[in-house]
């Protein structure tokens, strides 16, 4: 039997309280939009690379790589995507699916919290447009981040949702290949999806969403009982993201059967009651410090020699944030590396400066609010790369203070291993604590792997949009008291 799989890729995690739009132009860069072999091969590691692998182990079956935009080079520093954006890109992939079937099977590799201004439901939408562009004979299967704000909606055109369930994400491509196995075994007539989803009104911030430790580890390992013990069952778990003011945000479950409503009834009931038995301990797991808390106690841990030390502000979300930066010069704290700080007019300003070069001016900040204010200071540019024909790779660093150093980079980045410091020059033992700009996904590195001793979670105390403080935030599309712990339940 012939299978013809069209794949296609629309992604974005959408922080709307950021003042930046996410604009058609940000999604078009060197590589994006891609398709065939190249929309095919991207991400080997991760969703379409599973996806890929595992649909290729099956005799018969041929991948379209349907023209898609990549993840934007903004990454998840910037606001609402434009309707104009999600117009154009859906139109070309509406279009080239139209042009180039029929097909057996659609493959999906979306996010769940990307917002669309004008368009309520992103994901779902997308999957109502392709469904009707491939008709109701084809397969449609998505898979998603655990931070989608996700409802049933994408599975009233969809037949399949496949959610990573660890945070940090190491099972993004065993989703892709679960993706890829069951829209075969489904084109096949091997497996007939009967799905619930059950919306749970708890909201957090993805601070406390560290799936490491209980009690979120607890609510993961159910869902992965679940499917141990049941054959043929899918359970997902949307922690939700509460960055996107969106009305459908919040934790949502989800569970498919092989034609088995009522056992996906049953898992689904089972995971929604048991997240909302333990809903003070989901909205508390972590402990979260002021700025000025965090480097003191960084100070105080390198004095007892409790080295490495994070220093995570899980609050940054433009990437421009100087808080943790002017904290680290008023305290005078020695040893740190800073990475990174968003500053692409000073990474231009001193494009292909040598190193010893004297620094004298002010980065960071200047975005919006939440950045705070640029931060004057002196020191001599320790580094720089200027090469890459992709702008957001060029970066540089300034030696500053006692042994500190600041990496600037274009847009927000995530430093989630100690290994990805190599690329500013960084060697990790020339420096006592490292000051980084993540909320959960730096634990793969540092702390799952006991790299850093000392973990500190900082923010600051205000303006803010990343905050554990979620009743700070202007929300316009969601009402607050509906959801745990700021309603009465």
């Amino acid at each position: 039997m012939s299978i013809r799989i069209a794949c296609l890729m629309f992604s974005h995690e959408t922080v709307t309280f950021l003042a930046n739009d996410t604009t058609k132009a940000d999604f078009i860069y060197p590589g994006s939009p891609a398709s065939g072999a190249a929309l095919l091969s991207t991400d080997p590691a991760g969703y379409m690379g599973g996806f890929v692998k595992v649909a290729r182990e099956h005799q018969g079956v041929e991948l379209i790589g349907i023209e898609s935009p990549l993840f934007p080079i903004t990454g998840t520093g910037s606001g609402w995507v434009t309707t104009d954006a999600f117009e154009h890109f859906t139109g070309r992939m509406v279009e080239q699916l139209r042009m180039q079937g029929p097909f057996d099977g659609v493959y999906l590799c979306v996010h769940g919290a990307m917002a669309v201004r004008g368009v309520p439901h992103p994901e779902a939408e997308l999957a109502r447009r392709v469904r009707d562009a491939v008709g109701p004979q084809a397969c449609l299967a998505g898979t998603f981040d655990p931070h989608g704000n996700e409802d049933d909606k994408f599975l009233s055109h969809a037949d399949f949702a496949f959610c990573v369930k660890y945070f940090p994400h190491y099972d993004s491509r065993l989703q892709g290949e679960r993706a890829a196995r069951m829209m075969i075994r489904a084109i096949r007539g091997d497996y007939a999806p009967s799905a619930v989803t059950v919306n749970v009104p708890i909201l957090t911030p993805t601070v406390m969403q560290w799936t490491g430790a209980s009690p979120w580890m607890d609510l993961v390992q159910r869902a992965l009982v679940w499917e141990a013990r049941e054959p043929d069952l899918y359970v997902n778990v949307f922690f939700g993201f509460p960055w996107a003011d969106v009305p459908d945000a919040g934790m949502t479950i989800q569970a498919t059967a092989n034609a088995n409503p009522a056992l996906a009834r049953k898992a689904a009931d089972d995971m929604a009651a048991y997240a909302w038995r333990r809903r003070a301990e989901l909205a508390s797991a972590a402990q979260v410090q002021s700025m000025a808390e965090g480097v003191r106690h960084a100070a105080e841990a390198m004095a007892a020699g409790r080295t490495p030390i994070v220093l995570a502000d899980h609050s940054d979300r433009s990437g421009a944030a100087t808080f943790l930066l002017q904290e680290v010069l008023d305290q005078g704290l020695s040893d740190t590396a800073i990475a990174t700080i968003a500053d692409s007019g000073t990474i231009a300003a001193y494009r292909n400066a040598r190193p010893g070069t004297p620094f004298e001016g002010s980065i960071g900040g200047r975005l919006d609010p939440s950045a705070g204010a640029a931060v004057m200071l002196r020191g001599t540019i320790a580094a720089g790369d200027w090469s890459d024909n992709n702008p957001a790779r060029h970066w540089m660093s300034i030696r500053f203070g006692d042994n500190n150093l600041v990496v600037l980079t274009p847009y927000l980045t995530q430093i989630m291993e100690p290994e990805a410091l190599a690329r500013f020059g960084i060697d990790t033992a020339a420096y006592k604590a490292f000051a980084i700009k993540s909320r959960v996904h730096f634990r793969r590195g540092f702390d799952d792997s006991g790299f850093a001793p000392t973990i500190l979670l900082v923010e600051p105390d205000a303006p803010f949009l990343g905050t554990i403080r979620l009743e700070a935030l202007p929300y316009a599309n969601l009402n607050l008291k509906d959801y745990y712990p700021y309603s009465q339940g």
